[in-house]
């Protein structure tokens, strides 16, 4: 069905939005975020005699680059989304061989999406540099929430897209069926 296709669109095109959003809201607020990253990686609000304590990072050019790199893969993510949801929009009438086809972006963008915010914000910044421990600067409620959207697109995306009725795809005549003549 064209809504399906449509749904489809709409929620690769909001997860783009969401993602160009969060990388602008980075760099445009750069020192807020950046105190994040400095806290979860010098891990300064972790539990007293945290035995991980090893793990932290305590150069602030350490912190700058990899704020840097989050915002990066944030926007490249909304960047991937964005191409996925204009050619999804471009195949919208299309073969649901050619529809399925057009999802490689918005497939690659929501994988990314799901590294960005499962891998480093729950294993990395979660697990790794204990975020889960610090009451003030854990982010993983909000990672875990984003990443349950992100999976839910993501499985409603991969879902096969058939010819739809009233498309140029489904316009086309079928090929006539020859009958046997053999009989035996």
């Amino acid at each position: 069905m064209l809504i399906t296709r449509l749904a489809k669109i709409v929620m690769v095109l909001i997860l783009a939005v969401f993602c160009l959003l969060v990388a602008f809201d980075n760099l445009t607020d750069y020192a807020t975020n950046y105190l994040f990253v400095q806290h979860v990686l010098s891990m300064d609000t972790t539990f007293p005699g945290n035995s991980l304590m090893y793990r932290s990072i305590i150069n602030p050019i350490a912190w700058q680059v990899a704020y840097a790199l989050i915002i990066a893969a944030e926007a490249a993510t909304g960047v991937l989304l964005l191409a996925g949801a204009v050619r999804l929009w471009q195949a919208r009438e299309a073969s649901g061989t050619d529809f399925n086809r057009a999802k490689d972006y918005a497939v690659a963008g929501s994988a990314l999406a799901f590294l960005v915010w499962f891998f480093g914000f729950m294993v990395v910044a979660g697990e790794w540099f204990a975020m889960w421990e610090s009451q003030t600067w854990n982010g993983q409620e909000a990672a875990f929430r984003f990443v349950l959207v992100i999976l839910a697109v993501l499985i409603f995306l991969n879902q096969t897209d058939p010819d739809v009725a009233g498309t140029v795809a489904a316009r086309r005549p079928m090929p006539k069926r020859r009958r046997r003549t053999d009989k035996k």
